[in-house]
């Protein structure tokens, strides 16, 4: 091989591994943009309001910072389900590369090891990025928002805070825990792999993991008991919701577990909504072949969606309970309900940028996923599929999937909502039905649909630029 070829490789490969961690910078960024807002937010609110009312309350800062670190903590959550898909989805398109490691030696810890370590790199990088823009934003704010009459013009306001370098150093680890989680697929990953270009689990295999589908069941079958105890104990006492909130914890995690044995009958039910020609017949089927791939696609807007639908739903579902409660005193109804509709959208805005992070997670993994699938797209070609099918095609699976994301995530918000106003206010109001925000959820809708035409236009693209003899002679 001369070396202007190697060159032309190696720049090919550098390029690749670009395009596979692009989304684990942006998330690590978004996550750190997001933390280290709230923190300095925090310091430039305290600043603004009356010192004297700071004084007599010593506890509104611990407080706000509380309420912050809550949504930090969902931020870095989601983000650490997409960066683990991420690698995931990584691991599977270098299955060749892994097993030719392998094959000269390389144990799997050290293959794994190498792999999280540019989990952390990257993570690092968007960490800092992320740092440096929150640090512009708050030094904007401070700077003109005396001058536009958002702040006090009395006042000294601080544009660094320490606790931000520790979101830095939390993000950045992480990321590299993620990565770690991410790549657990090497250990399985053989020599014999190397005859392969990219090993995704098949239906019969993904359903034959019996240890973490029985797992996923117990947490599953555990925090559903423990909802129901939780709604049971709500009509005693407002306590009863610390027992639905673990309830609720157990049960997710328990479906997150089991993504590839709930999302393919969920892509089922989708794919038949796409209609029956040969490319929305192929598309449906391409969803649910391999339920690992899939799941990994969609069980982070998953979260991201139910996040945002149980805060709205709880949340207005309180104030309708509280309401309810108040109905022989309409002064102070009035009052609670102005103040819990400006806290529902402000909560609802401070999760949605979970949703955010998820949404990344959608787009990136479905990239990768068409960027591996290059001999199979160039058969179609062979085969006689046109470019416009071909396309059609990759934004049909990217319809199908949001679209099932969001199905599943609206319902589960929903239940979860409702599961947490019912608790809290269930001993005062009885038994009520959930209230549901349509504005809200109409605008995650909205968001599901732009996110599939964005999650599906790159691929698309990539996928008709290609002809079929290169691709069926790519690696």
């Amino acid at each position: 091989m001369t070396r202007s070829k190697r060159a032309q490789r190696g720049g090919a490969g550098s390029v690749s591994q670009v395009r596979e961690h692009t989304a684990t910078i942006v998330v690590s960024a978004l996550a750190t943009l997001f933390a280290v807002t709230l923190i300095l937010g925090t310091g430039i609110l305290s600043a603004a309001i009356d010192p004297q009312l700071i004084e007599e309350s010593g506890t509104f800062r611990i407080m706000l910072l509380m309420v912050s670190v809550i949504f930090i903590l969902i931020a870095l959550y989601v983000g650490a389900i997409v960066t683990a898909n991420t690698f995931a989805t990584v691991i599977a398109g270098r299955t060749r590369t892994i097993a030719l490691f392998r094959l000269v030696g390389a144990t799997s810890r050290y293959v794994r090891t190498r792999v999280a370590l540019e989990g952390l790199v990257m993570g690092v990088f968007g960490a800092v990025l992320g740092f440096v823009i929150a640090e512009a934003f708050a030094a904007v704010v401070t700077t003109f928002g005396p001058q536009w009459g958002w702040l006090p013009a009395d006042r000294v306001y601080p544009i660094f805070d320490p606790l931000a370098l520790v979101a830095v150093v939390v993000v950045a680890l992480t990321t590299w825990a993620a990565a770690w989680a991410g790549s657990r697929r090497v250990a399985g990953v053989s020599p014999i792999a190397a005859t392969g270009a990219a090993v995704e689990l098949r239906s019969d295999a993904a359903h034959g993991r019996t240890g973490r589908s029985v797992w996923a069941l117990i947490l599953m079958v555990l925090g559903a008991g423990l909802l129901v105890l939780g709604l049971l104990l709500g009509f005693v006492t407002p306590l009863g919701l610390f027992v639905a909130f673990i309830g609720g914890l157990v049960s997710f995690t328990g479906i997150s577990l089991g993504a590839h044995l709930i999302m393919p009958p969920v892509l089922r039910l989708t794919g038949r909504l796409l209609g029956r020609g040969p490319t929305a017949a192929l598309a449906a089927a391409n969803a649910v072949r391999y339920p690992e791939r899939s799941a990994r696609s969609t069980i982070g807007l998953v979260i991201g969606v139910t996040l945002v639908t149980l805060f709205a739903v709880a949340l207005d579902s309180y104030r309708s309970m509280s309401l309810i409660a108040f109905e022989l005193d309409p002064k102070m109804g009035a009052a609670l309900d102005d103040t819990l509709q400006i806290t529902t959208g402000i909560f609802t805005g401070l999760v949605g940028f979970s949703a955010v992070i998820a949404a990344v997670g959608l787009v990136n993994t479905l990239s990768l996923s068409v960027l591996q699938r290059t001999r199979e797209l160039g058969l179609l070609r062979a085969l006689g599929f046109t470019g416009a099918q071909v396309r059609r095609m990759v934004i049909a699976e990217s319809a199908q999937m949001t679209l099932a994301a969001l199905g599943l995530g609206l319902v589960l918000g929903i239940f979860y909502g409702w599961v947490a106003a019912q608790t809290l206010l269930g001993s005062q109001v009885g038994l009520t039905p959930p209230s549901i925000p349509w504005p809200i959820l109409l605008g995650v809708a909205g968001f599901g649909g732009v996110l599939a035409v964005t999650a599906a236009a790159a691929p698309a693209r990539r996928a008709i630029r290609i002809s079929p003899m290169a691709a069926l002679a790519a690696d």
